[in-house]
């Protein structure tokens, strides 16, 4: 029997996502024995520091491929909005699973919304791109740095350390947690992180026969979609130390895609749309990011 080794993260939502991984390979590939192979990264050890003032969340890969690299381990298993716009060489995306919902959450134990919080209300978000369009839409608000696991987060959020959090709704409806959800940030009001709720499996280049195996949880639609959002953000030179979003739909054979950039200094952001072919996702990607720069993206994202 062939053994596949699955490096993850071991918060609870990464072994819930690693785990949903390998029911799909076992049910593709009848008679293959997948394991997983759980650690530590330093992104999950440092968490009295904002990521983006230690290198952002690329942080979160390193050990796992280290781990491939020294073969503890076959493939990774990432949320896709946590993985850098160019991987390191040696490595590729062998599948983009079916995007789960990619919108933020507004978690609070007394207020039903945004709207609904007092002046001054205290907030807990450690993303640029959460803080920037938190004060666009309430200018009178504190925020304050938030990082941990899910459960972390909501236990500060219900012992009264905030009076509301953000957090992603992929991830609380894979723990089974949606109903902490008080409202759903969408556009146009709100855009979501680059490939927010995409399930990604990193694999090495090298072996084409492991990445074979992942063929078959490939989710086209999205991988096209994400695709499009990633070359803008790379275009961007965008990562989790600025606050860029981006959200892309297909229609038909068509696919259209909002960009938005954010100044964090000054509380100010820009935003573009286009539509392209969904088949030339890249292609779209670059025009967006064409049209931000031409509002001074590079600007407000310290582009020299």
């Amino acid at each position: 029997m062939i053994t596949l080794r699955l490096a993850t993260r071991e918060s609870a939502l990464a072994l819930w996502q690693t785990n949903h991984v390998a029911g799909l390979l076992r049910a593709a590939h009848p008679g293959l024995n997948v394991v997983l192979v759980p650690m530590t990264t330093r992104g999950d050890q440092l968490l009295d520091v904002s990521l983006s003032k230690i290198g952002g969340k690329g942080l979160f890969l390193k050990e796992l491929e280290v781990a491939m690299l020294e073969g503890r381990a076959d493939a990774a298993v990432h949320s896709l909005k946590d993985v850098p716009m160019q991987l390191d060489e040696g490595f590729e995306l062998a599948a983009v699973l079916k995007r789960d919902n990619p919108f933020d959450a507004f978690i609070s134990e007394k207020f039903s919304g945004i709207d609904e919080l007092p002046i001054g209300a205290v907030v807990g978000t450690s993303s640029q791109r959460r803080q920037v369009q938190l004060k666009q839409l309430r200018p009178d608000i504190q925020i304050s740095d938030l990082r941990g696991n899910i459960n972390t987060r909501l236990a500060k959020c219900a012992n009264g350390d905030f009076d509301a959090i953000i957090l992603a709704c992929a991830g609380l409806e894979r723990l089974g947690m949606h109903e902490r959800v008080r409202q759903e940030l969408k556009p146009q009001l709100w855009w979501p992180a680059v490939a927010q709720g995409a399930i990604a499996v990193e694999s090495l280049s090298a072996l084409p026969e492991i990445s074979a195996l992942f063929a078959a949880l490939n989710h086209k639609p999205t991988e096209l979609r994400v695709r499009a959002e990633r070359a803008m953000n790379k275009q961007l030179h965008g990562s989790c130390q600025v606050p860029v979003a981006a959200y892309a739909e297909i229609h038909g054979d068509a696919m259209t895609m909002t960009g938005w950039v954010g100044d964090a200094a000054n509380i100010r952001s820009i935003s573009a749309r286009a539509e392209g072919v969904a088949n030339e996702p890249e292609a779209l990607g670059q025009t967006v990011a064409d049209m931000l720069f031409a509002q001074g993206a590079a600007e407000l994202l310290n582009i020299r």
